[in-house]
């Protein structure tokens, strides 16, 4: 169930002090001069307003217009319009801009989700016709749009392997508990606002994380007769490449921080274990690549696992 829309239809009892939905997002942000000119004014004039959301609530924000969206009678698998809100990083004088694409992920989610179970079964979800209303949006909007890219991926319980590749150890941001101390191994590319009281953030160039995936794949292709680790570094490589040179790349565990106490996300150094498997594979350390993986696999099935918990 890695679908965004799934996430939101489990959320019936939403409020609003909910918990963050146990989400894992990848998100690109773009410097404002790679957007179209009308579309730069727009995101200068939306970084300079004050009724935007902020960044400390802004997943709450973007979680709660979907949860509103899908209990409501009939419910509506996307919103009408596109969303006007985006994640805002600010480096020295230039924006980076991260749209938020509400309407085009819900689409695509719901795609997913239709496409994976019986048509029966979803209509229990949502009733065909509104299900069908949806569909022909979106088919005219593919008909309008020559591309169907998105600057967030979401990945629910879990945060894939390949999304550590991207990033260093050294680009971590550790947030803990409600006092905003922070451990930090290095400034995550200056935030544009503060984060939220319990938050783990990597921050890294687009040329960084091009350069790491490219590593990787070539040390996955010599040592590494597994294509499912493969196709998913290269989906993460092809995606990566659909964007300006000059972006930013982030990796955020969102809610899942919620499933983990201090010591665990304090000892969580996935990113760093991904780049020793890597590292050792190509050196010919095949028992401490093995090692390091498994540290990483098992760390996440398990956590993966409390979906299914009782």
């Amino acid at each position: 169930m890695n679908s965004e829309t799934v996430l939101h239809m489990t959320a019936a009892t939403w409020h609003d002090s909910a918990v963050l939905p146990y989400a894992a997002y990848l998100r690109v942000y773009e410097p404002l001069t790679a957007f179209a000119p009308q579309d730069q004014a727009r995101w200068a004039r939306y970084a300079e307003s004050r009724d935007r959301p902020r960044r400390a609530g802004a997943l709450e924000v973007e979680h709660g217009e979907s949860v509103r969206r899908l209990l409501c009678v009939p419910p509506l698998p996307a919103p009408e319009r596109e969303s006007p809100n985006a994640y805002l990083r600010r480096v020295e004088e230039t924006l980076y801009v991260c749209p938020w694409q509400s309407r085009l992920r819900s689409w695509l989610a719901f795609a997913e989700f239709r496409g994976g179970i019986p048509v029966k079964l979803a209509s229990r979800f949502v009733p065909q016709a509104i299900a069908e209303q949806t569909a022909d949006d979106f088919d005219r909007f593919k008909r309008r749009e020559q591309s169907l890219r998105t600057h967030i991926r979401t990945s629910t319980w879990h945060v894939p392997t390949s999304w550590f590749v991207p990033f260093d150890s050294k680009e971590r941001w550790l947030v803990l508990g409600s006092e905003q101390s922070a451990e930090q191994s290095a400034e995550p590319a200056a935030p544009a606002t503060a984060a939220p009281p319990r938050n783990m953030l990597y921050v890294t160039s687009m040329a960084q994380a091009r350069r790491r995936v490219a590593r990787a794949l070539v040390v996955i292709r010599r040592h590494v007769g597994h294509v499912t680790a493969l196709t998913e570094v290269e989906e993460v490589g092809r995606w990566l490449e659909e964007f300006h040179p000059h972006s930013l790349v982030e990796l955020d565990y969102g809610g899942l921080v919620h499933l983990m106490d201090d010591a665990t996300l304090q000892g969580d150094q996935s990113v760093a274990e991904v780049s020793t498997a890597l590292a050792s594979l190509d050196n010919g350390q095949e028992e401490l690549a093995f090692a390091m993986y498994q540290r990483v696999i098992l760390r996440w099935r398990a956590i993966k696992n409390l979906e299914t918990a009782n």
